[in-house]
């Protein structure tokens, strides 16, 4: 049987994986890969059934696995310094903007990091928005469509592809 890893929704950077009372993973979880980035914390939380106690192993990831994707734009929150050095973000150019709102286009694939400010992007067609602020790394999609809910003054280093 496959094992299914389930996400905190509370902590999305953690992963769990049953194990039985004897510290050992549970029968359909003894063949768990895992990407490198991922490390067992040995100090877990304790689930009680009725006549057996039984642990639960905590996976961490690193912040570079943990990208999330909603409507096409892609949000690592508060990347290690080594990943913004290895992209060479400090040495990117820099764009700001006080609160407004306004369209944009993104002709090419941008990624951001933004230093400050707080905004809502709302990709054309979705009444749903994105929320980005700072410490977030963003990469927005070559062609998207979208308006810009500026609610605290940005200020970002920027890259275009």
């Amino acid at each position: 049987m496959a094992a299914t890893l389930r996400f905190s929704n509370q902590a999305p950077e953690l992963v769990y994986v049953p194990t039985y009372h004897n510290h050992k993973p549970a029968t359909n979880h003894s063949s768990i890969s895992l990407p490198s980035s991922y490390s067992f914390c040995k100090s877990t939380p304790r689930l009680y059934s009725s006549s057996r106690v039984y642990n639960r192993g905590i996976l961490r990831a690193s912040s570079e696995t943990m990208a999330t994707e909603k409507l096409g734009i892609k949000i690592v929150k508060n990347p290690p310094e080594s990943k913004l050095t290895d992209l060479g973000v400090r040495s990117w150019p820099k764009w700001g903007c006080p609160p407004s709102k306004f369209p944009w286009t993104y002709s090419s694939k941008e990624t951001c990091y933004l230093l400050k400010g707080k905004v809502k992007v709302y990709p054309e067609g979705s009444d749903e928005g994105v929320e980005i602020g700072v410490g977030d790394l963003v990469e927005f999609p070559k062609g998207m469509n979208c308006t810009w809910d500026v609610s605290e003054t940005v200020d970002k280093h920027y890259d275009f592809e």
